[in-house]
């Protein structure tokens, strides 16, 4: 089934570019141009769902992206808008705006023309629409015939218990461990997940007994800006991770875009590893990476946190870190997640303990780790 496509940019030269790309795929069909938000927004309200996905702009006359998206929120629309954003440090915080607004996915315009025919663009424009529209599973993943209990959260109101079988990695169980214990919160999430942040991190207490690190898929640029946003919500201090710097209780860090992180010992604790480096399974920052390095730590207790997000980044991380430390595992479920990739194949793996909506994730947390 062809998906219909709505562009909305005030620039002539970039509706002429994405509607090319657009057009040379058979999966997708231009329904509509818009040459701003206020005419987009006619286009949409007049036909809610006429569209399975809009590119968006974010600077245009008349209306904006975020304006744009403020009025669909008010109208209580539910719409998958793939945001077209610039390099530019004030377009980083525009697009981050825009995804706490819950905008699907956002690509970065190219810098120039030249760089616009290269066909990164292209690859970036039709891999974030073949996600939005559903063309193909958020993700595939094996795993051992092997079963496991996993207890998850009933929300009466909202949502079903999960009861279909699963098979199952064999782990070894979460042990309780003492109010003064070492401990600490390792979470990953991809496309959907600075919304998602934006419902988690702001719910958490500014005594919780852990430090957080964050790795969120983004590219250098915009991560700063997330931790920045994040840290004007939260109670905790969010910031964007520095290499060298010791990990403290109260602060959360977000993984550079860009860069790899790890948590490595030093002679005063455990300090961040930021470096430049390749990406893994095209992944810079990689959860799997982040996860691995905690395997060698002496935390008495790991919570790990996996939110909304294409692929299944973060699992075989944590499968290592199980077989050597107490962990304890909380996924998103499937009705609240954007994209249900990494929280499902950390699920089907074995390796959860608990899965719940994304509005009790901020308790799973604080339950599991407690306060100073």
């Amino acid at each position: 089934m062809i998906k219909n496509i709505l562009v909305i940019d005030d620039s002539a030269l970039m509706r002429r570019l994405i509607s090319d790309i657009i057009r040379s795929d058979k999966r997708f069909s231009i329904s509509d141009v818009a040459t701003n938000g206020l005419e987009g927004f006619d286009l949409i309200t007049l036909n809610p769902t006429k569209y399975d996905a809009i590119l968006l702009d974010i600077n245009m006359p008349k209306m904006n992206g975020i304006q744009l998206l403020e009025q669909l929120n008010k109208m209580r629309l539910k719409l998958k808008i793939i945001m077209v954003s610039t390099l530019a440090k004030e377009g980083a915080k525009e697009t981050i705006r825009c995804l706490e607004l819950g905008a699907f996915d956002f690509v970065t315009k190219p810098e120039s023309y030249i760089e616009a025919k290269d066909g990164a663009f292209k690859e970036k424009i039709l891999t974030a629409l073949t996600f939005a529209t559903e063309l193909v599973p958020p993700t595939e993943f094996k795993v051992a015939d092997k079963t496991r209990t996993v207890l998850t959260t009933l929300n009466t109101q909202t949502h079903d218990r999960i009861t279909k079988p699963k098979a199952f990695i064999e782990r070894k169980s979460h042990v309780r461990v003492l109010n003064s214990a070492k401990k600490i919160v390792a979470l990953a999430c991809s496309t959907g997940g600075p919304k998602a942040l934006h419902q988690v991190i702001p719910k958490l207490p500014a005594n919780l007994d852990a430090p957080i690190v964050i790795v969120q898929h983004m590219p250098e640029g915009f991560t700063n800006s997330l931790a920045s946003r994040l840290n004007e919500l939260c109670a905790l201090t969010v910031k964007e991770a520095e290499h060298g710097e010791l990990i403290q209780k109260g602060y959360v860090y977000v993984a550079k875009g860009g860069s790899q992180l790890r948590i490595v010992k030093s002679r005063d604790g455990y300090t961040l590893s930021v470096t430049t480096e390749a990406a893994r399974n095209g992944l810079k920052p990689c959860a799997d990476i982040m996860y691995e390095s905690l395997v060698d730590t002496d935390y008495e207790d790991i919570t790990c946190v996996i939110l909304t997000g294409m692929g299944g980044d973060g699992t075989q991380g944590i499968k290592k870190l199980t077989e050597k430390n107490n962990i304890y595992v909380i996924a998103q479920d499937e009705a609240t997640s954007t994209v249900y990739g990494m929280p499902k194949v950390i699920y089907e793996s074995g390796l959860v303990d608990e899965v719940v909506p994304l509005e009790m994730v901020a308790d799973a947390i604080t339950k599991n780790v407690g306060v100073q």
